[in-house]
């Protein structure tokens, strides 16, 4: 569909729900408030507001002064009513981070470009716009993304920088959710514009917006300088895969991303709303019926649409795809797939080729001996083979690498922590694989093939291992407990705090354990949950001979039989790396390893290693510690403080709400050229 199409269909939309939207007006003047939300959507709203961190201190006071009990949905409104008119200063920066992403979409004419539409990146190369910019390869071929279409802040225009698209690597497109999803050919300095402008993380979890919050809009309107959408804007009604909203755009803002007031990607704006007639015929400002002739600016515009960015994403990760289009839209991020979302299993007889890159299934899981068992219920028998992007339940998945990278002799290996189970090996390999990518451009080196790295994937493994009805009811609850609290104690929890728990004044285990996990979670920002889970698995693998010798046995059964390494670990990974090095072939040798989100660094964690204490092993050559100060699992860094000299320790910068997050750890240029080196140092 086109523009004027896609338009009409926004207004069939918007007439269908004015009831909706005078039932949601109606509420709005009648409690005072501009936010309107379910329990439920209060309840996520607030939850990510948390876990993210962005409201104003002020408004939250503000909220919270106005009563003494108030529940969620009505202390979201205050903070919402609050945060309309005040913002944080960093609210400038961050926006002026977020435009960056925003590029305007091009036809090259014989070196001549006309611009036309919007594009924003959300990931290294990847460009998302509207189906009706970009309606079919043919169309991308011809065009190219400008990025820094704008003037600076003495109104001096900045310099273009004008990327290729790539259509041939992928190109995801569809009509009724008007979107397009293109690859971007590197720059001339062989770098993807995502080094040098960012990309948006597209987050499929809920809460992100409600009716009433503001919504702000960057693009190119009528192909001009890059602009933005800041006042009077406010979310009107959320559809089940739209959303409508009034701000002000103009033709050419199709395929901008629509923020909230945190930034995040909410929608893809696609079409301005017309007001219309009984009839649906569009209608200019005096009322009159509109023609073609008038033009689009004597359209009386009434709203926004844009397509929901949870929909999206679901839509884009249920259609059919190759592994090579996989791997590339892995660099979409792992936050960005939908709950339970699992690949389709295609089970071949053992022997026969499977197409493409493979993914060998190891048998003798607990659950089930001498077979893996598939998410969808396929059996496979030990040996055989099946398409990538396998999930297997009981067993572990072989993810091997088809060579060294960077055309040398040293294998690279990734090492997972906890929570993986059920995921796609495959697409997690692609997804860490892009993070290195990131850092390794922001270093000026080359970037590795996701399918040249060894990828271990025990998750299945420990998730089967580990019950967790049973896990505190053994010998583990005691270190689980000694754990948090010890991690607490480290973030600077009272010890009057740490005496009470001592003292049994806090009654029961649940009791005991509230106030550690609480603290961590307050000077994180981390979910309490998600802090629980990571220690409870740590206190599992540490404490459980049989859950350690499963997960050890499923990773050294996907290791090169010889040669050098750079071992790349991350959270209850650094554990398993740890003890692995102890258990290693005499044949391979670990020239380089590099830890992230750490929790080494607690004694109730090295003591129980297999080496019995923090002893740097013999045979590990030079070791990089990447810990974040908002990382809760690395409570306990710089690891050099117990470990001894010889470490070299980067602090970095993740983001406050994916402080574990394995892609931002490697994004960092530090963590990235470490891993170079190590590959290089033949």
């Amino acid at each position: 569909m086109d523009r004027i199409a896609q338009a009409d269909a926004a207004a069939t939309r918007y007439r269908g729900t004015r009831h909706e939207r005078a039932e949601i007006e109606q509420r709005q003047r009648a409690e005072s408030t501009r936010a309107v939300a379910t329990a439920a959507q209060a309840e996520a709203r607030f939850g990510r507001l948390a876990r993210v961190g962005h409201v104003p201190a002020e408004a939250v006071l503000r909220a919270v002064a106005t009563g003494d009990t108030v529940d969620r949905t009505v202390l979201l409104e205050r903070i919402i009513d609050a945060s309309n008119d005040l913002q944080a200063v960093n609210f400038l920066a961050r926006g002026a981070r977020a435009a960056r992403t925003v590029g305007r979409v091009a036809e090259d004419r014989n070196g001549r470009r006309v611009p036309f539409g919007t594009g924003f990146l959300v990931g290294p190369r990847l460009l998302l716009t509207n189906n009706h910019v970009l309606p079919e390869p043919g169309a991308a071929a011809v065009c190219v993304v400008e990025f820094n279409c704008e003037t600076d802040v003495d109104n001096r225009p900045a310099t273009v920088a004008a990327y290729r698209l790539d259509p041939a690597a992928l190109f995801l497109t569809d009509q009724h959710l008007d979107y397009t999803l293109v690859a971007v050919a590197p720059g001339a300095d062989g770098r993807p514009p995502g080094v040098e402008f960012g990309w948006n993380r597209l987050v499929w979890q809920q809460g992100k917006i409600v009716i009433g919050e503001p919504v702000n809009v960057v693009g190119h309107p009528m192909g001009r300088l890059k602009e933005v959408a800041v006042r009077n804007n406010f979310l009107r009604n959320e559809l089940d895969e739209f959303l409508h909203y009034t701000t002000d755009t103009e033709p050419g803002n199709s395929g901008s991303p629509v923020y909230n007031d945190q930034w995040e990607v909410v929608a893809l704006h696609h079409s301005g709303v017309p007001r219309t007639d009984a009839r649906g015929n569009w209608l200019k400002a005096d009322g009159t019926r509109w023609q073609p002739q008038d033009g689009e600016a004597a359209v009386q515009w009434v709203a926004n649409e844009g397509v929901r960015a949870s929909v999206l994403l679901t839509h884009l990760h249920t259609r059919p795809l190759t592994e090579a289009e996989r791997q590339v839209l892995a660099e979409l991020g792992p936050q960005a797939l939908p709950p339970g979302e699992s690949p389709v299993i295609t089970a071949v007889q053992p022997g026969a080729a499977a197409p493409g890159p493979t993914v060998e299934l190891v048998a003798g899981g607990p659950a089930v001996a001498g077979s893996a068992v598939a998410t969808a219920g396929t059996v496979v028998t030990a040996g055989a083979v099946v398409t990538a992007g396998a999930v297997v339940t009981a067993g572990a998945a072989r993810v091997p690498a088809r060579r060294p990278p960077l055309g040398g002799t040293t294998h690279l290996v990734f090492l997972h922590g906890r929570s993986q189970q059920g995921r796609d090996p495959v697409r997690l390999r692609a997804a860490w694989t892009a993070g290195l990518a990131s850092g390794l451009g922001g270093a000026g080196l080359p970037t590795v093939d996701p399918a040249d790295v060894w990828f271990p994937f025990y998750g299945d493994v420990l998730a089967s291992a580990v019950d967790g009805r049973e896990a505190l009811a053994d010998t583990s609850a005691a270190l689980y407990e000694e754990l948090l609290t010890e991690a607490a104690y480290r973030a600077g929890m009272p010890t009057s705090a740490q005496a009470d728990l001592q003292e049994g004044i806090v009654d029961g285990l649940v009791g005991r354990l509230r106030r550690p996990l609480g603290w961590l979670a307050d000077r994180s920002g981390l979910d309490e949950a998600f802090i629980a889970a990571v220690f409870k698995d740590v206190a599992a693998y540490l404490d459980r001979p049989a859950v350690r010798d499963l997960v050890l046995d499923a990773v050294l059964g996907c290791l090169p039989a010889a040669g050098r390494v750079v071992l790349v670990s991350h959270s209850l990974g650094t554990v398993v790396a740890m003890d692995l090095l102890t258990r290693l072939p005499a044949g391979i040798q670990v020239d380089a390893l590099v830890t992230a989100g750490s929790p080494l660094g607690l004694d109730a964690v090295y003591k129980r290693l297999v080496a019995g204490g923090p002893h740097r092993p013999e045979r590990l050559g030079s070791w990089l510690n990447a810990w974040c100060a908002a990382d809760a699992v690395s409570i306990g860094c710089p690891l050099s403080q117990v470990w001894g000299r010889g470490i070299t320790e980067v602090l970095t910068a993740n983001a406050k709400d994916r402080a574990h997050d394995i892609a931002e750890y490697l994004a960092d240029a530090r963590v990235a050229r470490a891993v170079a080196d190590g590959l290089r140092a033949e």
